[in-house]
């Protein structure tokens, strides 16, 4: 008994006619009579009574309709899970992230996600998230690490980790400092306006709440070079805390700042895309 054998039994049996059945299935009648026949045989039961003038279902035939009907559909479902996990393990991966969260565990995911599908190709991508959230919802990312807040009915989404902030300065440059409002009046380095606007504006609600505007002077899309720019003297910033493991000079300090400012790093799917790699990484991620 083939896939074949039950597909044309169903559409015979939902048309009762084997000449729209035929239509249906984009074959002539005579196959279509000889596979159902075959079928036939094979079980030992005749599934239809025909005569010249109509078709209709035995016991039998109604039966074994009730029966491979639902199983038919779970079997092609399970066919098409199949189909995706095979051309994700041989395919492309696609992960995007915001350079604040790359981090040890982003290069263990790759490395896991390697010795488990070795047959995969994995790309990483430098993206804000405003342009992620976009690509997401188009399915040209599978899997997105960004900054809260997330609004989207296409997207599910896992909080990763909570982030602090935190102050950094050239500590060759800045003595005695023990608070943000202890160098109000210095040079501000932040991320760019439009490439991440609500970070942006994070930062500038946290020096109004220390009761001043900072002096953006400087701006960048990448937190390696605005840390690059602090350490070598020209301003300071306000970074994620979980940046300080990743980024330890001599002639740099981090200062923890007001505790009632933080912000979620996620972990973003596109909700029309069911995936096996995507479950790993994300389970991979959360432990």
């Amino acid at each position: 008994m083939e896939l074949r054998h039950l597909r044309y039994f169903l559409a015979v049996a939902e048309e009762l006619s084997f000449t729209k059945a035929s239509e249906k299935l984009c074959i002539s009648q005579p196959p279509l009579s000889r596979q159902i026949k075959e079928l036939e045989n094979e079980l030992g039961a005749r599934l239809f009574e025909r005569n010249n003038k109509k078709v209709a279902l035995t016991e039998a035939g109604k039966y074994f309709k009730d029966k491979i009907t639902n199983q038919l559909q779970d079997l092609e479902s399970v066919v098409l899970k199949t189909r995706k996990i095979s051309e994700n393990v041989n395919g492309e991966y696609r992960i995007g992230y915001i350079s604040s969260t790359f981090s040890d565990k982003m290069t263990k995911l790759v490395q896991f996600l390697t010795e488990k599908y070795p047959f995969l190709k994995i790309k990483l991508y430098e993206v804000s998230t405003v342009k992620q959230i976009l690509a997401l919802e188009q399915n040209k990312l599978d899997l997105g690490i960004i900054r809260a807040p997330l609004i989207s009915t296409k997207i599910a989404s896992k909080r990763w980790f909570k982030d602090s902030y935190s102050l950094v300065f050239n500590n060759n440059l800045n003595k005695n400092v023990g608070s943000l409002v202890d160098v109000k009046d210095n040079v501000f380095v932040f991320f760019n306006k439009d490439y991440a606007p609500v970070y942006y504006n994070s930062l500038i609600e946290i020096c109004s709440h220390y009761g001043f505007i900072p002096n953006v002077v400087h701006e960048s899309n990448n937190v390696n070079s605005i840390i690059q720019l602090v350490r070598n003297g020209l301003g300071i910033s306000i970074v994620p805390s979980s940046l300080k493991n990743n980024h330890k000079y001599s002639e740099l300090s981090f200062l923890d700042l007001d505790n009632k400012f933080f912000t979620d790093v996620l972990l973003a799917t596109p909700k029309s895309e069911e995936s096996e790699i995507t479950d790993s990484a994300v389970s991979f991620l959360l432990r």
